[in-house]
C-alpha cells in the first residue's frame, strides 16, 4: 500500500531524510520511531505530499502523492503531529465540512461518540483543549473512510482512557483492512499496537522488524533476577558470551542478556554451587531494543 524507496529530504544544510527505504503491506500497522529530529514527521510529510522531496520515490497505492495528489486525497487520511483550524470553526461545523470533500463519508455523529466528543460539537476549535483539538483532528483523518492513514504522535495531550480508545480504533483499522503509518515517541504504544516498527536515527532506518524481533535481538531480550544466600562470583556471569550485564540492585543480582542467557546463568550458578532464591525471569522491553539502536542524541539532532 506504501512504498518508499531511497527518500531524500534536506531542510537547507540540515539532511532530514538520508536514503530511507521501506513498505507497509496493505492492513498492516507501521510504526514509526525515533530520536526528536531523526526524520520521522519529514519522511510521512512526504508520503502525504506536503513536502516535495529531494530524490528517492513515494507512492500510495501506486499514486505519486505529488502527481496524484486529488486521487490520494481521497485514499489517504492524515492526523499530523500539530495541526490548527480557523479558531471559531466549531466542531461540528469542521466535521460537516470534512464530510462534503468525500462521495461517501463516515457519518460524523458516529466519530464524535467514538471519540468523546459529543458534548463539544458546538465549541470553537480555540475552546477545545489541546487533547480534544487532537481528537478531532484524528477523526477528519478518518471522515473519508481512508484506505491507508497517517498518524502522527497519535495519543499526545489524551488522557490515559481517551489514549486506550484511540488504540482500539487503531486495531479497528487494522481489522477493516486499512494500513496504518504510525509515528510515535511511545515504547508501549508501538508495542501493543504495531505488527513492524521502523526505528530511525538521523535521517536512516536503523532496523525494521516486528517489536517481538528487535525486542529479542536487543543486548538485554531477557532480564534475571535473584538472590543468593552464598557468595556469586559475579565476574563468571558476566564472561558468558549471552550475558550483556551484570549488577546488584537492593540485595538481589540482575542479569541482562539475549535469548539464553536465563539457562545460561542457571548453569553458571550450579557450577558455583548457588542455589537462586525468587528467581524472576522477564522479557526485555522494546525500550531497550531502541535505545541500543539510537544511542544517545546530538544536540544538533535534538534542535532540528
Amino acid at each position: 500500500m506504501i512504498s518508499i524507496s531511497h527518500l531524500r529530504k534536506a531542510h537547507g544544510s540540515k539532511i532530514a531524510v538520508d536514503d530511507v527505504s521501506f513498505e507497509v503491506a496493505e492492513g498492516e500497522v507501521l510504526g514509526v520511531l525515533g530520536p526528536n529530529g531523526a526524520g520521522k514527521t519529514t519522511t510521512v510529510e512526504c508520503v502525504a505530499g506536503l513536502r516535495v522531496p529531494d530524490a528517492g520515490t513515494v507512492r500510495v497505492a501506486g499514486l505519486d502523492p505529488l502527481v496524484d495528489r486529488d486521487a490520494l486525497t481521497r485514499l489517504l487520511g492524515v492526523q499530523l503531529q500539530e495541526s490548527r483550524l480557523q479558531p471559531k470553526i466549531t466542531v461540528g461545523e469542521a466535521l460537516r465540512l470534512w464530510s462534503a470533500l468525500y462521495d461517501d463519508p463516515v457519518p460524523w455523529g458516529g466519530l464524535l461518540e467514538r471519540l468523546d466528543l459529543v458534548d463539544k460539537a458546538d465549541t470553537t476549535f480555540r475552546d477545545l483543549s489541546g487533547g480534544q483539538q487532537q481528537r478531532l483532528s484524528i477523526a477528519l483523518a478518518l471522515i473519508g473512510r481512508p484506505r491507508a492513514v497517517i498518524l502522527d504522535e497519535l495519543s499526545t495531550g489524551l488522557d490515559p482512557r481517551a489514549r486506550r480508545e484511540v488504540w482500539q480504533i487503531v486495531r479497528d483499522l487494522r481489522a477493516d483492512g486499512v494500513t496504518v503509518l504510525l509515528v510515535t515517541h511511545s515504547m508501549e504504544e508501538a508495542q501493543q499496537l504495531c505488527d513492524r516498527i521502523a526505528i530511525i536515527d538521523a535521517g536512516r532506518v536503523r532496523a525494521l522488524d516486528t517489536p517481538d524481533a528487535l525486542i529479542a535481538g536487543a543486548a538485554a531480550a531477557t532480564v534475571t533476577s535473584f538472590t543468593a544466600d552464598d557468595a556469586v562470583d559475579l565476574e563468571a556471569l558476566r564472561a558468558m558470551p549471552s550475558v550483556s550485564a551484570v549488577r546488584a540492585d537492593n540485595g538481589r543480582i540482575v542479569v541482562e542478556g539475549r535469548d539464553g542467557a536465563a539457562l545460561a546463568v542457571l548453569e553458571g550458578l550450579r557450577r558455583q554451587n548457588v542455589v537462586p532464591a525468587a528467581l524472576r525471569v522477564v522479557d526485555g522491553t522494546l525500550d531497550t531494543a531502541y535505545l541500543q539502536l539510537t544511542g544517545p542524541s546530538t544536540p544538533e539532532e535534538s534542535r532540528a
